[in-house]
């Protein structure tokens, strides 16, 4: 029994130690479990932040080369936008001083519709604006003016309006200068009538006065005799036509041409005041001339009203009679400011002395002139050359 006691003690406690060794295994296995699980979750815990530092890093770059990449993109379009600018202005510049070089730059221009002008100059609805337009359609419905040469402006748009028509018309010399050789008229005013305050003249804008004023004078006149005799023996109107594009494309010899008018108005002038001097019968205008303070001689009239025209002022009404007097034509100007009135359409002069040609000039202010025309294709039935009252284009 001792014996069995024994035994069994010695199995309880061998059991007791079993279950004792079998805890601290799974308390070690617990401990060890946990470990892992620490160790696993750090590294998960690190790869994330490793990998959120390279996506944030990542995108710093992006985000910086995208902006870079839009900066010089930004850049490069000003650059380019500029640059467009600029040899856009170099480009319309070269364009422009190649056409003012090589294509001849008319003081007259071509026909153009009269209504599309009108069109074109007077837009709004301002009331002188409205008053042009009507002025402009009663041209074209009541004198059937159809169209219109503009002409350049400046202080001898009269008389270029005046001498081109009588070109491109072919018009003759009047009968006064067929007597008279009007290149020997400045002498003739010096030598034979004494006046030698012709010294005085001026050239338009040019100054310049004195002992050599003669030749300049001399030398203008010859030039307006060669030109008028050219073109009124020439009977093909497109030759006509083509040698005024030529002449009135040249500066130069367009003022010398003009001089030499404003010396024959200035002749005429002196004339005329000879004859009132020995109590002849006078035209009205002249003495309504005569009368004014300012012209009560040849010598005021130039250098009050002549000597200024081509510099600072063109023609006035008196001018304008003088002018067609002394050429032997009739000048028609409509006046559109003057629209509804009598003044509308006045005559220079007014009754002429013979069967005078007939040239019209079209006005909005009375500084400018231009020509107005009836139609383009009425050019071509200009045939005659003749010195009469002329049905061509230009009224």
């Amino acid at each position: 029994m001792a014996v069995g006691r024994s035994s069994c003690s010695g199995f309880y406690a061998t059991g007791w130690l079993w279950s004792l060794r079998s805890k601290d295994l799974r308390v070690e296995g617990c401990f060890s479990f946990l470990s892992i699980s620490c160790v696993g979750s750090d590294q998960v815990h690190s790869w994330i932040l490793v990998t959120s530092q390279v996506i944030s890093t990542a995108w710093r770059i992006a985000r910086a080369s995208v902006m870079l990449v839009v900066s010089l993109l930004s850049a490069s379009l000003c650059y380019f936008r500029r640059l467009h600018l600029y040899l856009g202005h170099r480009l319309k510049w070269w364009i422009g001083y190649l056409q003012r070089k090589f294509k001849r730059n008319l003081s007259v221009e071509a026909e153009v519709d009269l209504l599309s002008y009108c069109a074109r100059e007077w837009k709004g609805e301002t009331p002188r604006a409205k008053l042009m337009r009507k002025a402009y359609e009663e041209l074209f419905w009541r004198y059937h003016i159809k169209c219109v040469r503009p002409v350049k402006r400046d202080n001898y748009d009269a008389l270029r309006s005046v001498l081109f028509q009588i070109f491109s018309q072919g018009l003759s010399f009047p009968p006064w200068m067929k007597e008279k050789d009007i290149v020997k008229l400045p002498e003739k005013l010096l030598f034979s009538q004494g006046c030698n305050w012709i010294q005085q003249y001026s050239f338009g804008p040019e100054k310049y006065t004195g002992s050599n004023v003669f030749g300049k004078l001399r030398k203008c006149v010859e030039l307006l005799k060669m030109q008028w005799t050219e073109f009124s023996g020439m009977r093909d109107y497109h030759k006509r036509g083509n040698m005024c594009n030529v002449l009135f494309s040249d500066a130069i010899l367009e003022y010398k041409l003009y001089e030499a008018l404003k010396f024959i108005m200035l002749y005429q002038v002196t004339e005329v005041y000879e004859q009132m001097k020995t109590n002849k019968i006078i035209p009205s205008p002249f003495r309504l001339l005569f009368s004014r303070e300012s012209s009560s001689d040849p010598l005021s009239f130039m250098m009050n009203h002549l000597n200024s025209i081509g510099d600072t002022c063109g023609l006035d009404q008196i001018d304008m009679f003088i002018l067609g007097y002394s050429l032997q034509v009739k000048i028609k100007v409509f006046r559109l400011s003057k629209f509804n009135s009598r003044d509308f359409a006045v005559c220079y002069p007014e009754e002429p002395l013979r069967e005078w040609p007939e040239i019209s000039l079209l006005t909005e202010n009375d500084r400018q002139y231009h020509i107005p025309a009836k139609a383009i294709f009425q050019n071509d039935l200009i045939k005659s050359t003749q010195r009469r009252p002329s049905s061509s284009f230009s009224i």
